[in-house]
């Protein structure tokens, strides 16, 4: 799909600049389309295909987003901590080409340039030319900064006949990828693509430092083995690694940039779809609630970041087992304050005694010992 690119510095000022085309820039600038406002979308590389896997809870997808753009979906999918969860809740994996086709621009003004300097009226672009707009919103997503917690993975594409039997997993906390009792814990992550493929990927879901791109293939490899899934080589690679804090709330950011990632979870793209239409609208997209839930959900954050290895398949077993409304409030609830609120402390009651003081330690703050020496939970804004 090819996009005209028009010239830099020209033209009437439209009423919304949108620095990023990845899925939350690209479905703002869309859906502003969609209302009628001329739009202008800053990006360095606005004709680049998207390469990493993007999946949601179906239940997340606006009613606008066309079927088509899901590629495969997952009716049931299975969690594991120490033992099996199946959860009840349709899981998709989307089709990256029919999305980005799905969240046209036709009428967009598309600048092949890079967001240097972005302002509330206008952006600075690398070329050193200036846009103004009505309103401008950021959404280049995240930059890595050693103070930010990161989630990291590694995975490969296979044939779906060379793991037969292998149900789709959301996460699987089990302790065959070789790596020692001691260690921080990863956790395969199993999804169909499509009819015929399949995506392995062995995961950190936070840490800092995140595990390596190296150490993950490591247990890959091992954990497959073990299961009887044995790798060539020669298969697609997909690496991943990208901070799960830094997002600031406004009106200026959308995306990742704008606090729509889950911090516990490193999961934006369904936040950011079901938000585009309301972002595009000028609508408040960050009332009280959603502040609030964003900062519960910073704190969740906090209390992953604090627990010791042998607790983490612990703890999700305990989320597991909740109510399907409240795995719900809190995967999915962005400005459901009493849900999440509910949610979480459900899960606090639920713990054993000595996970749920080291929980509290860590959500409030106060120092704990982890990973054999003193770390305050506070570092993590």
């Amino acid at each position: 799909m090819r996009i005209a690119l028009v010239p830099k510095g020209r033209g009437v000022k439209p009423d919304l600049v949108v620095c990023g085309l990845g899925p939350a820039g690209r479905a703002l600038a869309h859906r502003a389309a969609v209302r009628g406002l001329s739009v202008t979308v800053v990006d360095p590389a606005p004709e680049r295909a998207w390469t990493a896997t993007y999946a949601a809870w179906a239940d997340e997808l606006p009613h606008w987003l066309t079927p088509e753009v899901v590629a495969a979906k997952v009716p049931r999918p299975l969690a594991w901590g120490t033992r099996a969860h199946r959860l009840d809740r349709p899981y998709v994996v989307l089709d990256n080409a029919r999305l980005q086709i799905a969240l046209r621009l036709p009428d967009a003004r598309v600048v092949a340039d890079r967001a240097v300097d972005v302002a509330a009226q206008r952006v600075r672009l690398a070329s050193g030319a200036t846009i103004v707009g009505e309103r401008v919103v950021d959404a280049r997503g995240l930059t890595r900064s050693p103070a930010r917690a990161e989630q990291t993975a590694y995975g490969v594409i296979i044939d779906a006949s060379r793991c037969a039997g292998l149900d789709p997993l959301f996460m699987d906390w089990r302790s065959d990828n070789g790596a020692p009792s001691g260690a921080p814990r990863s956790f395969l992550y199993a999804v169909p693509l499509d009819d015929e493929r399949m995506l392995l990927e062995e995961t950190c879901l936070a840490g800092r430092p995140a595990l390596t791109g190296a150490e993950l293939r490591t247990r890959l490899r091992h954990r497959l083995r073990a299961r009887g899934v044995e790798l060539t080589g020669a298969e697609p690679v997909e690496h991943v690694r990208f901070p799960v804090q830094g997002g600031r709330p406004g009106p200026r950011r959308f995306g990742a940039a704008g606090g729509f990632l889950h911090p516990a979870t490193g999961y934006s793209v369904g936040a950011a779809l079901a938000s585009a239409d309301a972002m595009a609208a000028g609508q408040d997209v960050w009332p009280a609630a959603a502040r609030a839930v964003h900062r519960l959900r910073s704190a969740g954050l906090r209390a992953l970041l604090a627990l010791p290895p042998q607790d983490i398949p612990v703890f999700f077993d305990t989320f597991f087992t909740l109510s399907p409304a409240a795995q719900r409030a809190y995967l999915s609830g962005r400005a459901d304050l009493g849900g999440t609120i509910a949610a979480m402390r459900s899960l606090f009651g639920a713990l054993p005694g000595p996970l749920r003081r080291r929980v509290a330690a860590a959500t409030l703050g106060i120092p704990v010992r982890s990973r054999g020496r003193w770390a305050s939970a506070m570092m993590v804004p």
